[in-house]
Order: structure tokens, then C-alpha cells, then sequence
């Protein structure tokens, strides 16, 4: 169809909440391979975006296992299979040897919604905590314990059995990088958090967090945070839910799981996974401990998900996890987001507008400000870049709090080559808004009759 008549459609039987990218002039995307996306006219853009597709669109192998599977056969998980003991026992290999019990349902907020069953039924307890501009899904249960959603909405009730952890962001939080001990004093704040709620007589089941914060705009937790906050929230009898739905799978590159990078003395009690799972077909997991398994089976409650865990899904996932080993997908991540970073570095010596680069593998964010004393967020600015990106044929999105924080993780076959260009055209992007922006002040000031006396004073300008 013609794209004017595929966005009319659209508006006529879509939900009018289902936004979508550059609305002005959106982009009909009809194929895609690799770190690749084309549209209708077979314009090729460089994808910077997409963690789903993780090990690159429409990869062969991926593809070749989920038709094999359909052609044989596709049904729940009351039969024995092998595929789903095959990729429970693979997927168990990644983790801590603690974390051996798996449940697979269809969606990251489906996943988040079965862990915060798991940690209520193992605790008797119902409070969560969770942490500012987090985002957990989309369902009912994961509304409250998403902040990001809810930042706008001034007339939203408060839960009472939700409870908002500063987010542990040394850039621009509570806690910056100057501080003695952030990791600490973050989790401290967890800490007073418990205290209150137990003067309520209120008992903790879960504190949740994003291993890296995503959509709060790309948050690296400081070191030994996340050990610091597990040992408060186990001390008063909840468990600790690690939400890699966003940034698993060999992302950062130096670890399977983001997690890891605090430490090998940080295990959580519960991993939620999804989206790079499937590398875009829809499958999740969860996998806890055979402790907080029992306890769920002794509600008495039987678990049944129709589709999770069934046959194409599991050898989809088998796929996945042989792609990123074959192709050393971890080590790309490692070797290329490095030099990202470096070529962004460098960014940030020539461009006032870029306050922080903070990532780590091809989990990459920038932040934006006006002033990088005050903070100030530059999220016009931010704004302008993605559209113009959008007119080279790069696809960047901007997210966090303020929407200034340039977001990069594309799909892990993305190349040295592919990070020089989008960094070439950022450059570019920002010298050419910083000019605009210049003549159009020395115009005003001209126009006001406010006359410039020297050549210094241009320059200035």
C-alpha cells in the first residue's frame, strides 16, 4: 500500500495511545537485515535502536530454526519436549548456579508481572520497591512500580505498597560522582525506605530494579549498590528482582547479564528477561531459585501459560544463544561499544551541548544540557538531533527523565564502521545547530539595533 493509505489505517484501527517514531513524516519500515532497516522505497537506515532484533534482523539461523520447528510441530508445554529442557538447561548455563529454575511466558511485562507473584507468594509480603524513572512493563501490576510512566500524570492515586528509591544516577542524581561513597548513600536511601515502611507496620516483598536503567536514560549503578541494597531488603524479608529485559543477553559485553558487573558476590533472587530472548519473536523468561519455586507451587495454584515455552519459541531461543557464541557477539560488544565511547569522548571536547557519555558495551547514552554546571536539560536540542539523524538514514532515539539523553543499543552486530558514521553525523548535526543558533541570535541583536563594535565581538557572537 501506499504509505498515506497504510497511515490512515493506522489512525482508523489502531488505539490513538500506540504512538509511533517521527510522527510528522513517519517511516514505513518493510524489511530489514542485520543492523539494517528499509523502507517501501528501499532506503536503507542504520538502526541504533533496536535491542530486540539482538543478534541482527532477520538472522539466517534464527529464521531457519523457527521454520524448521513450525514445519514439525507447535504446541503448549503439558508435553514432553525437548527443546524447552534443552533451552532451560542452556540458558541456566549463563547464569549463578542458584538461579536454576525457569519459567517462560511471552513478554518482558509478563515476566515482571510473574516475578512480583513469585516474590509475594515466597515473602507473605506485598510491598515493592522500585526506583525513580524506572520501567517495568505495561500491565496492571507494573504500572505502579513504573515511575517513568507516571511522571506526567500529577492526578495518578498512590499505591501505598509502592515505595520510590532514588535512582542511582552519579550523573545528575542525589549522589554524584564527587561523592565519597554513592553506591552507599543510595542504598541507604533503601534502607530509610524499609525503616519507614516497617513504622507502618508495612512488610517488604520485593525491591526491582532494571540492571541498567533504560528508559530512566542509560544508568550505570556505581559498584556495589546492588549488593548493599539485596542485604537491606533481605533483611527485611523480601527478595531481590533483577529486570534484564532491556540489557541481557551479552549487551555489555564484558558479562552475560548486566548484573554481573557489580560483582561476583551479587547473585539476585529472581532474573527477568525478555526482548533479546527471541531476537524479535515474542518469548520471555523468568528464573529464580528452587526456594522461591517451592514456595510459589505451595499456594497451590498451578502455573499454566499457553505459549510460553512452546517448541518454535524454545528453538528460536536455542538460536539465539548459538548466534551470539558463533559470532563472539559478547566481544563485538565489547570492542566496538568501546570505541563508540571514545569517538563520543572526543564529542564531548569539541561540543559544550553533550554534558555526559556514560555506558558500557553497545549500551551507550549521551546526555544533553545547555549548561554543565547547572544541568540544564537540552531536550529541544536532543530532539532536533534525532530528526536529523532521521534525515541521514540513522535511527537514534532520545529517552530519560527529561527526553535528553541520546540512547544507543542497536543490535549487536553493529560494526566500528556503523559507530564512525552515526558519530561523524552527530558532529556535523551539532556544529550545524550550533551555527544556526548563533546567527539567529547576532540577528536579533542586530535587528534591536544593538550594534557590534569589533571583529571580537562577532566572533563572539
Amino acid at each position: 500500500m501506499d504509505k498515506n493509505q497504510t497511515l490512515n489505517l493506522r489512525r482508523k484501527h489502531i488505539g490513538p495511545s500506540c504512538k509511533i517514531f517521527f510522527s510528522h513524516d513517519p517511516i514505513k519500515i518493510v524489511r530489514a537485515k542485520g543492523q539494517y532497516m528499509y523502507d517501501e522505497k528501499g532506503q536503507r537506515y542504520l538502526d541504533c535502536i533496536n535491542n530486540v532484533a539482538h543478534v541482527g534482523h532477520c538472522h539466517p539461523d534464527v529464521v531457519k530454526a523457527g521454520a524448521e520447528q513450525m514445519e514439525q510441530l507447535n504446541t503448549n508445554s503439558r508435553f514432553l519436549h525437548d527443546n524447552l529442557v534443552l533451552f532451560a538447561q542452556k540458558l541456566q548455563a549463563t547464569l549463578p548456579e542458584r538461579l536454576s529454575v525457569c519459567y517462560f511466558v511471552n513478554s518482558g511485562s509478563e515476566a515482571n508481572d510473574l516475578a512480583l507473584r513469585l516474590a509475594w507468594q515466597y515473602t507473605n509480603n506485598r510491598d515493592v520497591i522500585t526506583l525513580e524513572n524506572a520501567y517495568h512493563g505495561h500491565v496492571s501490576s507494573l504500572i505502579d512500580i513504573s515511575p517513568y510512566k507516571l511522571q506526567h500524570q500529577s492526578d495518578v492515586e498512590h499505591n501505598p505498597s509502592v515505595h520510590v528509591a532514588p535512582s542511582p544516577d552519579v550523573y545528575r542524581g542525589k549522589y554524584r560522582a564527587d561523592h565519597a561513597d554513592p553506591a552507599t548513600a543510595y542504598a541507604d536511601e533503601v534502607k530509610d525506605i524499609i525503616d519507614k515502611a516497617h513504622s507502618k507496620r508495612r512488610k517488604i516483598a520485593a525491591f526491582i530494579a532494571e540492571s541498567l536503567q533504560s528508559c530512566g536514560g542509560q544508568v550505570i549503578p556505581p559498584a556495589g549498590y546492588f549488593q548493599q541494597v539485596a542485604k537491606h531488603v533481605r533483611k527485611a524479608g523480601g527478595v531481590f528482582i533483577a529486570d534484564e529485559v532491556q540489557v541481557g543477553f551479552g549487551r555489555v559485553g564484558s558479562h552475560f547479564w548486566a548484573f554481573q558487573l557489580q560483582g561476583d558476590d551479587f547473585v539476585p533472587d529472581i532474573v527477568t528477561m525478555g526482548k533479546p530472548i527471541g531476537n524479535g519473536h515474542p518469548m520471555s523468561c523468568v528464573v529464580t531459585t528452587k526456594e522461591v519455586a517451592e514456595a510459589f507451587m505451595s499456594s497451590g495454584m498451578e502455573y499454566f501459560n499457553t505459549f510460553g515455552g512452546n517448541p518454535v519459541s524454545c528453538a528460536i531461543g536455542l538460536a539465539v544463544l548459538d548466534v551470539i557464541e558463533k559470532e563472539d557477539l559478547r566481544g563485538n560488544a565489547v570492542r566496538v561499544g568501546r570505541h563508540l565511547t571514545h569517538l563520543l569522548e572526543k564529542q564531548k571536547e569539541k561540543h559544550l551541548l553533550i554534558g555526559d557519555i556514560r555506558g558500557v558495551g553497545l549500551f551507550v547514552g549521551v546526555e544533553l544540557v545547555r549548561d554543565r554546571t547547572k544541568l540544564t536539560p537540552a531536550t529541544a536540542e536532543a530532539q532536533e538531533v534525532i530528526y536529523r539523524l532521521k534525515e541521514e538514514h540513522i535511527l537514534l532515539s532520545a529517552d530519560g527523565p527529561h527526553r535528553n539523553v541520546l540512547k544507543f543499543k542497536p543490535p549487536m552486530c553493529f560494526s566500528v564502521e556503523d559507530a564512525d558514521l552515526v558519530v561523524e553525523k552527530i558532529d556535523l548535526i551539532l556544529t550545524a545547530y550550533l551555527n544556526e543558533k548563533c546567527q539567529k541570535r547576532l540577528k536579533r541583536a542586530l535587528n534591536g539595533k544593538t550594534y557590534l563594535q569589533s571583529k571580537e565581538s562577532v566572533t563572539k557572537w
